[in-house]
């Protein structure tokens, strides 16, 4: 990330919390919370797939809750320019509402974009086309259990015809299964289990005569709270279509080659405040 990127993203990073909290009197709710996170990972994975090229990065964060049911935050993460060319920060910024229905069950709706600053296919000498991709979620839980559906108001991820596909990718939709289970006050484990449908083709078939993106992709990260703010974390990730996924090629070297998705495993250092 160069310094001009970079002082834009802390900036972000920053002024946000602020805004929350104004957010907040002008809501004129007294009842609201602002927390914090910072992170350190051997490998950022989304939907089973790495968005560092298998390499490290450095997360973080803020929320802003209030009793009202309305929450809002950013959260920020390092990524590699070999998937996002001209591309060095992913910026999530996301808000949703949504209130308990009774003791065990509670729904949420909400809007999440992910925002990546620099980041263009015209910067791998391709038509261009940004990454920018907006999403509308739903989600309802029971205890420890969430069922959550995304559906991409945008192209998904830069999907279209600049990237050879048949067409726009707008509908594209992910659905998830993920479980939260405490063992102690110490001791807890996620577990995840969810489908994405894009809703697009490629425009030519891989040499192996693949066209489609789908995808399945099941997690397992086991959670130890160490200090009061302080947690480590081992996960394991895995998504199918190897044929599809398999030998990515990056934007900035052809002939660099990677398997994005299959089985891979990561070591977080996480902190709240």
């Amino acid at each position: 990330m160069n310094l001009k990127n970079l002082i834009r993203a802390s900036l972000l990073i920053v002024t946000w919390p602020v805004a929350g909290s104004a957010l907040a009197d002008a809501a004129n709710d007294a009842d609201y919370a602002v927390a914090g996170n910072l992170a350190v990972t051997s490998d950022y994975m989304f939907r089973g797939l790495t968005q560092t090229w298998g390499g490290p990065a450095i997360q973080g964060g803020a929320d802003l809750t209030m009793k009202n049911g309305f929450a809002a935050g950013f959260w920020a993460s390092g990524i590699s320019d070999k998937t996002y060319p001209g591309a060095a920060l992913e910026l999530d910024v996301y808000a949703d509402y949504g209130t308990a229905i009774d003791d065990d069950w509670s729904w949420r709706v909400g809007l999440y974009s992910y925002l990546y600053p620099k980041g263009n296919l015209d910067e791998a000498g391709l038509p261009s086309r940004s990454f920018d991709t907006v999403e509308a979620n739903a989600s309802l839980t029971w205890k420890w259990l969430t069922l959550k559906y995304s559906d991409s108001l945008t192209d998904y991820f830069g999907i279209d015809t600049e990237q050879g596909y048949r067409g726009d990718s707008r509908g594209t939709g992910y659905l998830e299964l993920d479980a939260a289970i405490p063992f102690d006050d110490r001791w807890s484990l996620a577990l995840h289990a969810a489908r994405t449908n894009v809703s697009a083709r490629l425009a030519v078939p891989l040499a192996n005569g693949e066209d489609n993106p789908d995808y399945n992709d099941v997690g397992a990260t086991l959670k130890y709270q160490f200090a009061p703010r302080w947690s480590a974390s081992l996960g394991a990730t895995y998504a199918d279509n190897h044929a599809f996924y398999g030998h990515t090629a990056s934007f900035s070297n052809a002939g660099d080659t990677k398997d994005v998705g299959g089985a891979r495993g990561f070591v977080m250092l996480q902190g709240t405040f």
